[in-house]
């Protein structure tokens, strides 16, 4: 059995987002793609799979060739309450155990590899470790769980059904033997030291202050895998910061990674697909009829310069682009969406080509939003805003909705009256800075600060 090990990485949560230098040469001189094993990337509850955009970027600065990693997209990412029991727009781990198994399939096909590596985060490791027990250690090399509840966001005697009950049929299943994990695959965890919502010994964080969760900071640890601690990260981080992307390199690779910088494309294309939130629940189910416009802004103002450089409407599939954009342009993005609010997604600069620019519209304006002549949210989908570990700031303030502490918020939400419709609007996350415009509400538009680091 392979002994349980497990390393402390300390240091400051929050790193530089640097960029390399562009250049003749800036990939390093790596072995063969060939060495490593396909990678399949896997998102967590409620997620898809744009987040691992970054990850993907810095594999490929390291020489990964781009058809050999693969993100997927579940169809229903949201977890049901009761696993048993049916719920619309959601999946069982039973779902996602054989859309996970479906890709990868595709994906040796696709490489003709014999293996893959599986990375996956929060909710996804729980699919990998079904799909890895239940037949699939064959098809699997590599298993790398990055703050997955692996003993439960909480641990209970009720809801026995509930896939994030340690107690519950589902992980008690998983957990099983002296070791945790199945033999012939390597597996390692990640996960943070106290600052993941999902493992804490109290039920706050999941609604339910007071509660003893019967969960640790240890939580996501593995008995039998190699258990790494990144310090002060937050549920997120430990699966999408520079420092985790080490550490996953490290892992697959088994040498250091040459670079942890992004090098950029002289020439960028993007693309991605158009899902939606019926009745308030995330899929990852195509939108037809979805209209993408992407526009270059001003990275100061927010105000475009000059006509759309891509427009077009969805079809069945849902998918958009290829929009051509320079590495160094701010974009717009407008996402005029069925039955949603007209969404405008400001973006930094993206260094690199990407098949998984995926485009949801907001959420529709609410009771909060009623007086409001505009809104601006401020969103960051691959980490929580962490007070005062970092710096945060919409339109020159710490948001009042971002609570101190333990890190808990990815989104923060600005209302200004009428008056102030058309201004920019900065938001602030450590050293990436975006401006958006506040558009009309009274138009059914919302805007969208989306940071990428």
């Amino acid at each position: 059995m392979k002994l349980s090990r497990r390393t402390i990485l300390r240091g400051a949560a929050s790193v530089p987002f640097a960029l390399a230098s562009l250049r003749t040469g800036a990939l390093a001189q790596t072995a063969p793609a060939t060495e490593l094993p396909p990678i399949l990337f896997v998102h967590g509850n409620g997620d898809y799979g744009a987040l691992w955009m970054t990850t993907l970027w810095r594999m490929e600065s390291n020489g990964i060739a781009r058809d050999r990693m693969m993100a997927i997209n579940f169809t229903d990412p949201l977890a049901r309450n009761d696993d048993k029991v049916e719920q619309a727009g959601r999946s069982s781990t039973e779902d996602q155990r054989r859309e996970l198994a479906a890709a990868i399939t595709e994906l040796k096909r696709r490489t003709g590899a014999a293996r893959v590596a599986l990375v996956g985060s929060s909710r996804g490791g729980y699919a990998i470790r079904n799909v890895v027990k239940n037949g699939g250690a064959g098809d699997v090399s590599h298993a790398v769980l990055c703050g997955t509840p692996n003993h439960g966001v909480f641990a209970t005697d009720d809801q026995p059904n509930n896939e994030f009950n340690g107690r519950g049929t589902f992980l008690r299943g998983l957990n099983e033997g002296e070791s945790e994990v199945t033999p012939g695959v390597a597996f390692l965890t990640l996960r943070s030291d106290g600052l993941d919502k999902f493992a804490q010994p109290d039920g706050r964080f999941i609604g339910k202050p007071g509660m003893p969760t019967n969960v640790t900071a240890e939580g996501p640890e593995l008995k039998g895998a190699t258990n790494l601690v990144l310090g002060a990260l937050d549920h997120r981080e430990v699966a999408f910061h520079p420092r985790a992307f080490r550490e996953i390199y490290k892992f697959i690779a088994g040498r250091e990674p040459a670079r942890i910088a992004i090098v950029p494309e002289t020439s960028v294309r993007l693309s991605g697909l158009v899902t939606g939130t019926p009745g308030g629940v995330p899929t990852n189910r195509p939108v037809a009829g979805a209209t993408v416009d992407v526009f270059r802004v001003d990275p100061d103002t927010g105000e475009r310069k000059g006509g759309a450089l891509y427009s077009s409407k969805t079809g069945s599939d849902g998918r958009w682009g290829p929009a051509q954009v320079d590495p160094a342009w701010s974009l717009e993005f407008v996402l005029t969406s069925p039955d949603a609010p007209t969404t405008h997604i400001y973006r930094s600069p993206f260094p690199r080509s990407s098949e998984v620019v995926h485009l949801r519209p907001a959420r529709p304006l609410g009771p909060a939003d009623k007086d409001a002549g505009a809104v601006v949210i401020m969103s960051r989908p691959r980490g929580y805003f962490g007070l005062p570990r970092d710096v945060v700031l919409l339109d020159g303030k710490e948001p009042a909705d971002v609570k101190p502490g333990v890190p808990t918020d990815a989104a923060a939400t600005l209302r200004l009256p009428a008056s102030e419709v058309g201004r920019n609007i900065v938001a602030q996350f450590d050293e990436e800075r975006i401006v958006a415009r506040a558009w009309p509400a009274s138009e059914n538009r919302i805007a969208i600060a989306e940071l990428t680091y």
